[in-house]
């Protein structure tokens, strides 16, 4: 049986409500769509934005009685689509992502750039520091009060160069030029993207940057964090472009002390399908329960990599998940609900209500701002809708 409460529901169960307002009431959608935005959290407030809504910026109090998203100052360099962010002693700190520069310029890059949100004065400002590689599709997350660790990311020159090339050929006068390019670049095995292996660790009271080693896996991007203490989970995301793994692992960062382990794979996916591993799905933790949602991937791609066909994706369709798994007792669990559609690239906070999705975009590829919450319950998972 399908656990979930609909808009329209004016009772929901007590394990799915605990109040007598309508979800809609409790859990309101986003202002403006947002998807590739960035997303904070910082007590029970939690932080949307930019992405495709541009330079804007949104909070939510989760622990009010009743939530409103509220508009906050407006982001003030070039809007960053898939930048990553974290939030230390009262700031949110925005790290790359990629752009144009100048809206006239025929090619987005990664930028290096870190700007500061100051969550009291509601104002922004940029660091004077640039991050020491390309953090596109990273993974942020603060380790104490002075210290943000990131994991992932696309290398900078590698991404800028090849932006520039497919956009700067005219692909209708020189179609089989820009094809090549494609190939060329879309061809090559995960370790020659060079992508970001190293825990970098930038620390917010010296506006420095270290490591903390590298990560004994592949690197990868688009994958979901959860942290809790000094262990972080990153679940799944993509080694290549258009390849994704099922691979979750954990990382215990103490002090210099960093130990990695490498836990259960997602499991197959709802309909019997092999797991492609998702980039881009949404994760947090509810009654000492991982629950892991959406996220999108290319079906049949981790099979044509297998036999060296390392352009994986290559006429491939994209394919947006409605599933939902749960992690307890190091077993996952493919729960009974399903999400409402097919939905990645948005936000997700862990709250004690559950875990909240924020935006995203579903199948067309189009900007959501609906807000859903997910509980787990009995071994499987409630949507409040």
């Amino acid at each position: 049986m399908k656990k979930s409460c609909t808009r329209f529901a004016m009772v929901c169960s007590l394990l799915s409500l605990s109040t007598s307002v309508m979800a809609e009431q409790l859990w309101p959608d986003l202002p403006q769509p947002i998807k590739n935005g960035i997303s904070a959290q910082a007590d029970n407030m939690v932080f949307v934005g930019l992405g495709a809504a541009g330079q804007s910026f949104y909070a939510m109090d989760t622990a009010s009685n009743k939530p409103q998203w509220k508009k906050l100052a407006d982001f003030i360099g070039p809007a960053p689509d898939q930048a990553t962010a974290a939030a230390v002693a009262g700031k949110i700190y925005v790290f790359s992502g990629s752009g144009k520069v100048e809206p006239t310029d025929k090619a987005p890059i990664i930028f290096d750039s870190v700007y500061v949100y100051d969550i009291n004065n509601n104002t922004w400002s940029k660091q004077n520091t640039r991050t020491p590689v390309g953090l596109l599709g990273a993974s942020a997350y603060p380790l104490n009060q002075t210290e943000i660790a990131i994991f992932g990311g696309y290398n900078k020159q590698q991404f800028d160069q090849y932006l520039h090339a497919v956009s700067t050929i005219d692909k209708d006068t020189e179609p089989q030029k820009w094809q090549q390019t494609v190939t060329d670049f879309m061809q090559r095995a995960p370790e020659d993207y060079q992508w970001n292996q190293a825990i970098q660790i930038y620390n917010t009271d010296t506006n420095n940057w270290s490591t903390k080693g590298n990560s004994p896996y592949l690197a990868n991007c688009g994958a979901a964090l959860v942290g809790e203490g000094d262990r972080i989970t990153l679940i799944s995301g993509e080694i290549k472009p258009g390849l994704r793994t099922p691979m979750v692992k954990a990382v215990t960062i103490k002090g210099s002390q960093v130990d990695w382990q490498q836990l259960a794979s997602l499991p197959d996916a709802a309909n019997g399908q092999r797991q492609e591993g998702v980039a881009g799905a949404y994760a947090g933790k509810n009654e000492g329960a991982l629950i892991v949602a959406g996220g999108a991937n290319f079906i049949g791609a981790r099979g044509k990599a297998e036999q060296g066909d390392w352009f994986a994706h290559d006429g491939l369709s994209k394919h947006w998940s409605e599933d939902i798994y749960t992690y307890r007792g190091d077993k996952w669990a493919l729960a009974s609900t399903k999400l409402p559609q097919g939905l990645a690239y948005g936000a997700s906070f862990s709250t004690p209500a559950g875990v909240l999705m924020v935006g995203g975009e579903n199948a067309t590829g189009k900007p959501q701002s609906k807000v859903y919450m997910l509980r787990y319950e009995q071994s499987d998972v409630s949507i409040i809708d």
